[in-house]
């Protein structure tokens, strides 16, 4: 019975700490190096907040350029503003008092840049620097005819492009009326058995392993002669 009271009691020296767990502030001094000095504690950085620093700068100037842009983009000027007579008016009389809105400063300055910018009647060259004709000797730039179009010219070019382009409609609709004409004679100088079928649409697609049309009939065994051919250049290829 004591055997076994002894079995289930733990043993009184499994409760003693026989060596020191650590040297921390838990009633235990500081540990020594070598030397005999106490070691320091090592301390970890604390973390800068998200506000300072570095990352932080750039996240507020790409907020602020986020922000920039979405106002931008709303308070944008119309490229055009449409005045009326009497708005033209007192915005002239304003600017003889020294008085210019920003919507009439952006137009001012916009006129500037076009009067700065080179005309169109100056000859540039098209396509990549150094790879256009002109680069590449093939046309000479002293040759090229210069045109000087007014305002009477373009209208009459106008004109003349919309004629060529009814005479191209018109020549369109004239072979499509042709067809439908010579397919109507067609199914007419068919028996009158084959015209019901013959008017009936067929919407079956077109097949893909039909040969295309041609002006002069197939020769036969054209093709097998070619692979033919073909094989035996291979063979003595080979044998090389």
């Amino acid at each position: 019975m004591f055997r076994n009271l002894r079995t289930l009691v733990p043993s009184t020296h499994s409760l003693i700490q026989r060596f020191p767990v650590s040297g921390t502030a838990k009633g235990k001094g500081k540990g020594k190096d070598k030397a005999g000095q106490p070691l320091k504690r090592s301390i970890i950085p604390k973390k800068k907040p998200s506000g300072s620093g570095g990352s932080g700068g750039r996240g507020r100037n790409a907020a602020s350029e986020l922000t920039r842009m979405a106002e931008s983009c709303l308070n944008a000027p119309a490229p055009l503003r449409y005045l009326s007579p009497k708005d033209r008016q007192r915005e002239a009389e304003r600017e003889k008092l020294g008085l210019i809105s920003k919507q009439r400063q952006r137009e001012m300055d916009q006129a500037k840049e076009k009067a700065a910018s080179p005309s169109h009647d100056e000859a540039f060259l098209m396509g990549t620097p150094g790879l256009d004709y002109i680069s590449l000797g093939l046309v000479d730039a002293d040759k090229i005819p210069e045109y000087k179009l007014t305002v009477e010219d373009g209208r009459r070019l106008a004109k003349e492009y919309s004629r060529v382009l009814m005479r191209k409609h018109r020549a369109r609709q004239a072979a499509e009326t042709t067809l439908l004409r010579l397919k109507k004679e067609a199914i007419a100088a068919l028996p009158e058995k084959l015209q019901a079928a013959a008017l009936v649409p067929d919407f079956t697609p077109f097949p893909a392993n039909r040969f295309m049309a041609t002006l002069t009939p197939p020769i036969e065994g054209y093709i097998e002669k070619v692979k033919e051919a073909a094989k035996k250049s291979v063979g003595k290829e080979k044998l090389r």
